[in-house]
C-alpha cells in the first residue's frame, strides 16, 4: 500500500533513482526540488542551513485574529504590508450567548479598515477554502494561522503557526527555520472505485506519524498517479499533511491545476511546477493508488489507521482495544463504550459529518449524494450534516442539483462553518460513535467533556464510505462495497460575485484616523515579566501520556468564544486533562507577585533553604510553575495552548521532545523555556515538587544548551539535566524579554 524509504533518492527522468545517489553531487541536486526553489525565493537570509521567510500573504481566523491584532497594535503596527485575510468561520456559532462572537467580528472589520486587511464575513467560507480560491498562486507561501494551512496541491506552500509568527510577519520580521529536509511523495496507479481522499490520507497518516518520518519535513508530491486524480481529491489528501506532523507541502502542477485556476478567474496565477531532472530527495514515500482501501482513522487520532475491511472483520478486538487506550488517557472515570456498537457482528454508529476544508469540497459532496440517491438515511438514531466549505461550492452544489439530492434522503446541510472538526457543531451524545470526513478526532475535541461524565468517539472516514453507511441507517459500511454511479467531472462554475459583495478588499488602504471597535469581552494581554537572573519553577501539572495534545492544553469548543480574554480563556487550560492545573498554576503565580513586592512568603523561603541556598537568592529569582509532558503540542497551531499557561504564570515546558514545531515555537514567543530531558531520565516527580535552575538568564544568552539543575522533591533533592537546544538569536532575545510582545516594545524605535 504504502513504502518508506529512508534514503536518499535522485529522480532521473521522472523515475526515483536510489542506486545513482552520490555524495558529491547532493547540494547541487538538492536544488532541483519544487520545494527547495521557493524556499529559496522567500528567503532573505541566503544561509542554506537557516532560512528566514517572508510570505506572500497571511490568514487567520476568527479565534486567533483579535489576539494577533491585538499583539501586533502594541508593537507598533501602521498598517498590514502584505495581503492578510481575516475569516469568520470558527467562532460563528455562539456557544456561551450573548454579544461576545460578534464583538469580535466587528473588531475583525475594524481591523481590515484601520490597517488595509481583507475581511470575509461569518459563514461565507472556511479559512482554507477561501485561501485556495482567492489567495494561492503557483510558486507562492501563505502562512496561516491554523495548522491546517496546506495549499501544495496548487502550487502554494502553506505553513500553519501559531499567532505569534503571524504577528511578526505583519510587523515585516521573518519566519525562521532550519532548512527543511524534502520527502519525494511518489505517487503511481489509480484510485479504485468507493476509495476517496481521506482514504488516502489515513493510510498516509498511519504509515508516518508514530516514526517521525516526516515531522517537520516538506513533502513533496511527484509521480504519474497525480494525473489520475482530480483537483478536489488532490487537495483533499493534502491539507491532511498536517497530521503527518510534516512541515508544509507541495505537489507538481499540471493542467489539471491550470483548469483550475482559469476556471476560478485567475489563470495569471498558475505556473507549471515541476522537479528538475536529478533532483535530490532525502527520503521517500512511495504511494501506489491503486492498492489504497477505504479507510477509518479509530478515536483518538488520524494516525490509528485501519481498513475498513480489517475493521469490519475483527471489530471486537479492535474497538475493545480502544476502550482500553482510552481508559489510559482519559480522566473522571468516564469510560468509553465502542464494543456496544457491534450489534450482530456489524458496526453501528450514530452520527455522519461531511464537513470543512477536508471533507467539505465539491467532489466529495457529489460522490456521497450519488451513493445516496433515492435512498434514506432513516428515522433512527443516525444522522447526516453536511457543510460546504464555501458559498461558491454551495452555490455549484445548489445549481447542480446536489444539495437537493442529498436533503431529499435525509441529509441536512449546514453552513460554511469549522465547528465539527472542534467540538462546536454537531457535538455527539454522551458514548455516541461518530464518523466524519473531518480533519482530526482527538480525545474530546468532538465537545463532549470528560470532567462532566461525557464521552463520545470519532472515527475519520472519506465521505463516500460516510455515505454508503448512511444508506445503510448507520450500519457501518464501506463505499468498495456499494454499487453506484459516480458522477462524471463537473465543469466548475465558480462564482466570485458573492465575495465582490460581501468581502471587505481593503489592501492597500489602511485609514489609521479609524478606530479599533472593541466589545466588553475584549481584553489586552495582561504584563508579562522579563526572564530573571534565576528560575525557580513549580511542577503544576505531570503528564505521561505518550502524546499531550493542543486540544488538551487548551480545548477548542465552548472556549472558542473566549479567544480574545486572555485570563478568561485561561481558566480552561487543561481543563479537560488535568482540571487541578489551574488551580495550582494560580497559586504558584500568587507566590510570585508576593516575591516582586519583596515579601517572600514561608513556604518559598523554606525551598531555598532546603536547596541549600540563601534567602536573598529570591531577589534575582522568579517563580513561576511548569507543565511536563513527554511529547506536548500535537494538532492545533494556537497560541493560546502555550499563551494561557503564561498569563497563569508558566515559565516553563518539560517534555523529552516538542511533537511540532509550531508548539515549540508558541511556547518561545511567550517566553516559556522550551525544556527538554534526554529520553533515557526517568521523570518520577509530581505536581508540587520544584525545580531551580541557577543562572537560566546567563544560560540564554550564552547559548548554553546543557543547563545543570536541582529538583526538589517529598524524597529530598537530586539533580537533573536540562538541555535548552536550537535557539535562534532571535528566539533568545526574546526569551529574554519575557515574550515577543516585549521583544517588539524594546525594538520599537529601533
Amino acid at each position: 500500500m504504502i513504502r518508506l524509504n529512508k534514503n536518499g533518492v535522485f529522480l532521473n527522468n521522472r523515475v526515483p533513482d536510489e542506486a545513482s545517489v552520490s555524495l558529491s553531487n547532493l547540494d547541487e541536486a538538492r536544488k532541483k526540488t519544487i520545494a527547495y526553489r521557493i524556499l529559496e525565493k522567500h528567503d532573505i537570509s541566503k544561509n542554506a542551513e537557516s532560512l528566514r521567510l517572508k510570505f506572500d500573504s497571511l490568514i487567520s481566523h476568527d479565534i486567533t485574529y483579535v489576539g494577533i491584532i491585538q499583539t501586533a497594535k502594541g508593537s507598533g503596527l501602521l498598517s498590514f504590508p502584505v495581503p492578510y485575510v481575516m475569516t469568520n468561520c470558527h467562532n460563528s456559532l455562539c456557544a456561551v450567548g450573548g454579544t461576545i462572537n460578534e464583538d469580535d467580528h466587528v473588531f475583525g472589520l475594524s481591523a481590515a479598515k484601520r490597517y488595509g486587511g481583507i475581511y470575509v464575513p461569518a459563514n461565507v467560507a472556511v479559512i482554507h477554502q477561501y485561501a485556495r480560491e482567492m489567495m494561492s498562486g503557483c510558486g507562492r507561501m501563505i502562512l496561516g494561522s491554523d495548522s491546517h494551512t496546506r495549499y501544495g496541491a496548487m502550487g502554494t506552500m502553506g505553513i500553519g503557526e501559531g499567532g505569534p509568527e503571524i504577528v511578526k510577519q505583519l510587523l515585516s520580521n521573518t519566519y525562521d527555520v532550519k532548512r527543511p529536509e524534502i520527502v519525494l511523495v511518489y505517487l503511481t496507479g489509480a484510485p479504485k472505485h468507493g476509495v476517496g481522499p481521506h482514504d488516502v490520507a489515513i493510510a498516509l497518516c498511519g504509515a508516518v506519524y508514530d516514526n517521525g518520518f516526516v515531522k517537520n519535513k516538506v513533502l513533496e508530491f511527484v509521480g504519474p498517479g497525480i494525473c489520475n486524480l482530480p483537483m478536489d481529491y488532490r487537495i483533499g489528501i493534502d491539507v491532511m499533511t498536517t497530521e503527518t506532523a510534516c512541515l508544509s507541502s507541495i505537489w507538481e502542477t499540471d493542467g489539471t491545476v491550470e483548469e483550475y485556476y482559469t476556471s476560478h478567474g485567475r489563470a495569471k496565477d498558475y505556473k507549471a511546477l515541476s522537479p528538475q531532472d536529478g533532483a535530490y530527495y532525502d527520503s521517500m514515500i512511495e504511494i501506489d493508488l491503486s492498492s489504497i482501501e477505504p479507510m477509518a482513522a479509530l478515536p483518538f487520532h488520524p494516525s490509528k489507521a485501519f481498513t475498513l475491511r480489517e475493521l469490519q472483520e475483527n471489530a471486537g478486538d479492535i474497538l475493545r482495544q480502544v476502550e482500553l487506550d482510552a481508559e489510559n488517557t482519559l480522566f473522571g472515570g468516564v469510560k468509553l463504550h465502542l464494543t456496544d456498537k457491534l450489534i450482530n457482528g456489524k458496526i453501528s454508529v450514530d452520527q455522519g459529518v461531511i464537513a470543512g476544508c477536508a471533507g467539505g469540497m465539491y467532489d466529495n459532496i457529489a460522490e456521497a449524494a450519488a451513493i445516496l440517491k433515492d435512498c434514506s438515511v432513516g428515522d433512527g438514531y443516525f444522522s447526516l450534516s453536511v457543510y460546504p466549505p464555501s458559498i461558491p461550492v454551495n452555490l455549484e452544489l445548489i445549481r447542480n442539483g446536489v444539495q437537493q439530492s442529498l436533503m431529499e434522503s435525509g441529509a441536512l446541510f449546514k453552513p460554511c462553518f469549522c465547528g465539527p472538526c472542534f467540538g462546536a457543531g454537531d457535538v455527539p451524545s454522551n458514548n455516541a460513535l461518530s464518523i466524519r470526513h473531518t480533519t482530526r478526532n482527538f480525545p474530546n475535541r468532538e465537545g463532549s467533556k470528560p470532567s462532566d461524565g461525557q464521552i463520545s468517539g470519532v472515527m475519520l472516514m472519506d465521505a463516500r464510505s460516510i455515505a454508503a453507511t448512511a444508506k445503510n441507517k448507520g450500519i457501518l459500511t464501506s463505499a468498495a462495497d456499494v454499487d453506484y454511479k459516480e458522477p462524471a467531472p463537473n465543469k466548475y462554475n465558480f462564482d466570485r460575485t458573492v465575495y465582490e459583495k460581501r468581502v471587505y478588499f481593503g489592501f492597500g488602504n489602511a485609514d489609521n484616523t479609524l478606530n479599533l471597535k472593541t466589545g466588553p469581552s475584549i481584553a489586552e494581554w495582561p504584563k508579562i515579566p522579563a526572564l530573571a537572573d534565576n528560575a525557580l519553577i513549580q511542577l503544576a501539572s505531570v503528564i505521561h501520556d505518550e502524546v499531550t495534545t493542543t486540544d488538551e492544553l487548551i480545548p477548542s469548543g465552548e472556549t472558542s468564544s473566549y479567544r480574545s480574554n486572555p485570563m478568561k480563556l485561561a481558566s480552561f487550560t487543561l481543563s479537560r486533562r488535568d482540571p487541578e492545573y489551574v488551580g495550582k498554576a494560580t497559586k504558584t503565580s500568587a507566590l510570585e507577585a508576593l516575591r516582586l513586592q519583596g515579601d517572600y512568603p514561608d513556604e518559598l523561603l523554606n525551598v531555598i533553604k532546603k536547596l541549600g541556598l540563601p534567602s536573598d537568592t529570591l531577589k534575582n529569582t522568579s517563580v513561576s510553575s511548569a507543565i511536563f509532558a513527554k511529547k506536548p503540542g500535537d494538532g492545533s497551531a494556537r497560541e493560546q495552548a502555550a499563551s494561557c499557561q503564561r498569563v497563569l504564570g508558566g515559565g516553563a515546558n518539560i517534555c523529552y521532545e516538542f511533537a511540532t514545531k509550531r508548539y515549540r515555537s508558541n511556547c518561545i514567543n511567550w517566553g516559556i523555556l522550551p525544556l527538554t530531558i534526554d529520553k533515557s531520565v526517568s521523570f518520577d516527580y509530581e505536581p508540587g515538587d520544584w525545580i531551580y535552575i541557577p543562572e537560566v538568564r546567563k544560560a540564554v544568552e550564552t547559548g548554553t544548551e546543557t543547563i545543570s539543575a536541582k529538583v526538589l522533591s517529598k524524597s529530598g533533592t537530586t539533580d537533573i539535566i536540562l538541555h535548552l537546544s536550537g535557539l535562534t538569536a532571535d528566539e533568545k532575545e526574546i526569551i529574554l524579554c519575557g515574550c515577543l510582545m516585549n521583544y517588539y516594545a524594546a525594538h520599537k524605535h529601533d
